[in-house]
């Protein structure tokens, strides 16, 4: 049954959202629209395989296995040296996946849209400070959106001027004795919204934050303190749920040494034979920072609505 009233208002407002977001963040990172495919080969290494536990959609064509995508941080990449995009150019798709193994909850769906961007840097821009800069960018694009939706609602945006900083260590520091998402929920309540820099690598706890695929974000390389990690997590605080909502998910990728280096601390080396892992080794890859935002999470932070059935597409009615 059909739990919740829709409108052809309410509609068009969450086509505005996506518009005004979208214009901000090709405006803020120099992003190309591009189209995005539904599936890739089974064998490419082009999908993303999240947490290494999520079994893909599958199926045949032409006697070939191929995968709808979970994300495409990995076809974005390949694609700009297919593009031949030249350093601090970048690509923005409408990426729409099917995680058939999502746990559902108000914000979590078996369908996934992001806006899955990516842009080519230099190696020398393989830095903290690129990643910081970058999650600025989204940030602005964010609050930019936030403004003019609560303006045709009559409301004010609280999110606050500027994003508070802290890797994933010093948030442990600080809440030690809390679950990962406990002290996420609790930072952001005090600040508003965050970029937790440092997700993959493990904590002085001797446990990570959260998982990161090895073969697309740096979660490894260390900083000027000895903190692992060119990787981060845009988190906002979402008073319409009262807690902490993940906006975005963003990296510098990997180089070849630390892609050689990641496989192998996470034990799977054989990733190093697909045609994607062998010709980022070769060195035939441009260097590139990306990410994925959450379509469905913007219009729902934004909006002001619980739960992203109210703006995601409805599948069953009956």
């Amino acid at each position: 049954m059909i739990t919740f009233k829709r409108s052809l208002e309410s509609e068009r407002l969450i086509t505005y959202s996506k518009h005004v977001f979208e214009y901000e963040l090709q405006k803020r990172l120099n992003l190309t629209k591009v189209n995005a495919p539904l599936f890739v080969s089974q064998n490419s290494g082009l999908n993303d395989n999240l947490n290494g536990v999520e079994k893909p959609v599958s199926f045949k064509l032409g006697g070939k296995s191929h995968e709808i995508v979970h994300s495409l941080a990995k076809w974005k990449r390949w694609y700009l040296g297919q593009l031949e995009a030249s350093i601090g150019e970048g690509i923005v798709t409408d990426m729409k996946a099917i995680r058939a193994d999502e746990e559902l909850s108000p914000i979590h769906s078996h369908l996934v849209d992001q806006w899955d961007w990516e842009k080519v840097i230099t190696k020398e821009d393989r830095t903290l400070d690129t990643l910081i800069a970058h999650g600025k960018a989204v940030y602005e694009a964010l609050k930019v959106t936030d403004a003019k939706i609560l303006e045709k609602l009559n409301m004010e945006s609280k999110l606050p001027t500027d994003l508070k900083i802290i890797h994933t260590e010093d948030l442990y520091k600080e809440y030690p004795k809390l679950s990962a998402k406990e002290r996420e929920h609790a930072i952001t309540k005090t600040h508003g919204a965050i970029l937790l820099i440092g997700i993959g690598d493990k904590l002085s706890s001797g446990v990570a934050h959260d998982f990161r695929a090895p073969d697309y974000d740096d979660w490894t390389t260390k900083d000027g303190s000895g903190k692992p990690g060119m990787n981060a997590d845009i988190l906002v605080w979402d008073e319409t749920r009262e807690m902490s909502l993940e906006i975005s998910s963003m990296g510098v990728r990997v180089d070849e040494e630390v892609l050689a280096h990641q496989l192998k601390i996470t034990g799977q080396d054989k990733r190093k034979e697909l045609p994607f892992h062998r010709a980022l080794l070769r060195g035939e890859l441009p260097y590139t920072i990306g990410g994925g935002i959450g379509q469905s999470r913007v219009v729902m932070f934004v909006n002001k609505t619980a739960e992203i059935s109210t703006v995601q597409p409805i599948f069953d009615a009956y």
